[in-house]
């Protein structure tokens, strides 16, 4: 930091705006700052928080700059929460102003929390004692002081009972600190009962923690092994040794059944961070974790950027989940870049998941990571026997969608008092509703999408955008009158099938889109572990890890729907979400059954989870990566450039593409129209930039960016490096 002939300091503040660079700024005397530290300055005619940064201020005359207003009363941003904003940025080619706004998400927490009035006992003694009053007063003996609402509550006495007290000098009137938002987890609380499989995989993670220092497992288990188990023992470690943890997963919102296991754990909840956290405790939780009274936090990927002091283990869990990647304003995959966390804060890192990346698994064959396997489920439990259905030989009734294979394995499980899930990843009740007179169809007037029906609600909305209008009685186009026909299943007409041949059933429909949110979807989730319904018809928010004992049957609606696309991910997604979604069934030891209603059964991917043999499945696409250049054996990079105006979008693009630079080892594609070509009233067109492995693929898009023209009118330009979507 700079220091002039009359001692004004300057010094570099990092904003949370689109900046290249921190802003210079004078320290007014008497103000004490430190790299780190969280203070507030004048933005142009606001002012908004900012974080201290590393290095020196402009070498400018302080007269010319505008000073600190204030430097909050909060611990500073650790060293290795800076060097972590500093390395995504460069690394995602975002402004590192924006990626520092990922830390300072909860503006109100930078301040103290004030202490609650509570009250203690003095040595005063009422002038009439009441049988109310001597339970007051036995209560309050303890020494302990207490909130009066929270005294009255424990006596079992009014208000008013407290307040006569205090009139009289009973109490005296303290400060209490403010409550943590969860108690202290203990790591003795309940030590698990390990299988042999799980002790080896818990004694070598138990080990990395314990020894401290940078290092990654990849803990690869099927579906029921107990994945959760091992991990934990990890956490134990952790808090043993006075460090924070931070477990990753793709769903907390819909995650309640994790929470709870790890208070049976350690006879606490950890802390949780996930957008649906109302204000109040996200403030809590952002100043706890600060302060270090959080010691475990369990969140969605944006609890990376939450200001731990003493983090020493992070976990990943479902490692392979592409909800793990943002794609708004800063492009970023969580699991990544905790992996870079630990790196930087030099401490071990635990990626787990039953059908592990394919990045993943070659980390860890190239000795990158330490892969830990654990082959078989816990208690012994037998995984499910998976069969293919043929849709060409056994298809279903006309109109409808489930076959008769299908439909005679629920028939059978309901019968037995078992639960049976089917599945269909596409919400609503239809992907496209038309006019049967005149071939309507409805398209969402902002987006190159269908309008998706929506039955439930009478509404026909758009995925992408969130357009929604009432499903019309008439075409808008021929005016013709009860024409408008469905086509295709979404899981709400999968519900109307069910319903149809399985009336006396209890039917559960789960789709993140539902009304009632988080909330409703949590006392499903809870409804159906405890066998409170016998069909279960959801999307791939049921594949996420849940338990449900009572589930031995899982049907797949349509195994090959991830299938038709150009995505190169997509036998190894469809490969992961088949495998989660029928791993559902048979986890408490019932012999269960998974079916695959497919038209391609001979293809590689359907082999592959009908023969149990991932091994090979692993093998053919890490090979196929390889041959092609394809992640992880060559790098990608999307480009993304969008305008109000079609024209504008492509011509900006093709400037873009001959800027440039020229470069052996790296190639890049296109422009050409994105597969979603307007999306939200805006025309997109991608360059996909491909090199290989050892390509310095920020350098040249950094060049193509600098030569190519900059960003005028409604033209936006995003970059995606290592790109999940390629929509």
């Amino acid at each position: 930091m700079k220091q002039d002939s009359r001692e004004n300091r300057t010094v570099p503040v990092m904003v949370p705006m689109p900046a290249e660079r921190p802003y210079s700024y004078v320290v007014p005397p008497g103000m004490k700052v430190e790299p780190g530290s969280i203070v507030r300055v004048p933005l142009g005619p606001r002012e908004v928080a900012g974080i201290v940064w590393d290095g020196d201020g402009e070498a400018v005359d302080a007269r010319k700059l505008r000073p600190v207003s204030e430097v909050f009363d909060c611990p500073p941003v650790h060293e290795e929460m800076r060097r972590l904003v500093d390395w995504i940025a460069a690394y995602t080619l975002s402004p590192p102003g924006m990626v520092a706004r990922m830390v300072l998400r909860a503006p109100a927490a930078f301040d103290p929390e004030p202490p609650l009035e509570g009250l203690r006992l003095t040595e005063c003694r009422p002038d009439r004692m009441t049988e109310a009053r001597a339970r007051v007063l036995e209560l309050a003996g303890e020494g302990h002081a207490w909130t009066r609402s929270g005294l009255a509550h424990a006596a079992g006495v009014s208000l008013s009972v407290i307040d006569g007290l205090k009139a009289q000098g009973v109490f005296e009137t303290v400060e209490i600190p403010p409550r943590p938002v969860v108690a202290r987890p203990d790591p003795g609380f309940a030590r698990p009962c390990l299988t042999q499989d799980q002790q080896a995989a818990a004694e070598v993670i138990r080990g990395h923690v314990e020894a401290g220092g940078f290092s990654v497992s990849l803990l690869d288990g099927v579906t029921g092994s107990g994945k959760t188990e091992v991990y934990f023992e990890a956490v134990a470690t952790a808090i043993e040794k006075d460090r924070q943890v931070l477990i990753l997963l793709p769903e907390i919102a819909l995650t309640q059944a994790f929470l709870e296991r790890f208070h049976d754990r350690f006879g606490a909840k950890p802390a949780e961070w996930h957008s649906d956290l109302p204000p109040r405790m996200r403030e809590r939780v952002w100043r706890q974790v600060a302060e270090g009274s959080v010691r475990v936090v369990a969140g969605a990927r944006s609890a990376l950027f939450l200001p731990f002091r003493e983090l020493g283990l992070i976990v990943v869990d479902e490692e392979h989940d592409p909800a793990y990647k943002q794609e708004d304003r800063v492009f970023y995959n969580a699991r990544d870049m905790a992996v870079v966390r630990g790196h930087i804060g030099g401490f071990p890192v635990v990626l787990a998941s039953a059908t592990p990346s394919v990045e993943s698994r070659v980390n860890a064959d190239q000795g990158r990571y330490e892969r830990l396997v654990l082959p078989a489920r816990f208690a012994e439990a037998a995984l499910p026997e998976i069969k293919a259905i043929d849709m060409r030989r056994s298809p279903p009734a006309r109109g409808g969608f489930l076959s008769p294979a299908l439909l005679e394995e629920v028939d059978g499980t309901i019968g037995r008092g078992e639960q049976a899930l089917l599945f269909l990843n596409r919400r609503g009740y239809a992907p496209l509703t038309l006019c049967r007179v005149c071939g309507h169809r409805f398209q969402c007037p902002d987006c190159s999408s269908w309008l998706v029906e929506h039955r439930f609600r009478g509404q026909l909305v758009c995925h992408h955008c969130g357009h929604n209008e009432p499903r019309p009685e008439a075409c808008p186009e021929c005016g013709s009158l009860d024409h408008l026909v469905a086509c295709g299943p979404g899981v709400e007409r999968i519900a109307e099938e069910v319903v149809a041949h399985f009336p006396a059933a209890r039917t559960i429909v789960l789709s993140s889109d539902l009304l009632g949110g988080v909330r409703r979807l949590r006392l499903e989730l809870e409804a159906i572990a405890k066998g409170e319904c016998d069909i279960v018809i959801g999307t791939q928010l049921v594949a996420k890890g849940h338990n449900f004992p009572n589930m031995t049957l899982v049907g797949v609606v349509d195994a090959d729907l991830g299938l038709a696309n150009g995505d190169p991910r997509a036998a190894e997604r469809t490969f992961q979400l088949l495998s989660q979604v029928t791993g559902r069934a048979g986890r408490s030891g019932r012999k269960s059954l998974g079916l695959l209603q497919t038209y391609q059964p001979e293809h590689p991917v359907m082999e592959a989870i009908v023969s149990g043999d991932a091994e090979s499945f692993y093998e053919r696409e890490i090979a196929e990566r390889e041959r092609s250049g394809l992640p992880p054996f060559g790098r990608l990079a999307g480009v993304i450039v969008s305008a109000a105006a079609r024209q504008e979008a492509e011509s900006h693009a093709r400037a873009l593409r001959r800027a440039a630079p020229s470069a052996k080892e790296i190639d890049v594609l296109g422009p050409a129209e994105a597969p979603l070509a307007l999306v939200a009233g805006r025309h997109r067109f991608r360059l996909l930039v491909h090199g290989e492995r050892r390509s310095d693929m920020q350098a040249f898009l950094r060049a193509m960016l600098a030569e190519g023209p900059k960003p005028h009118g409604s033209v936006r330009v995003q970059v995606d490096i290592d790109p999940q979507s390629f929509l």
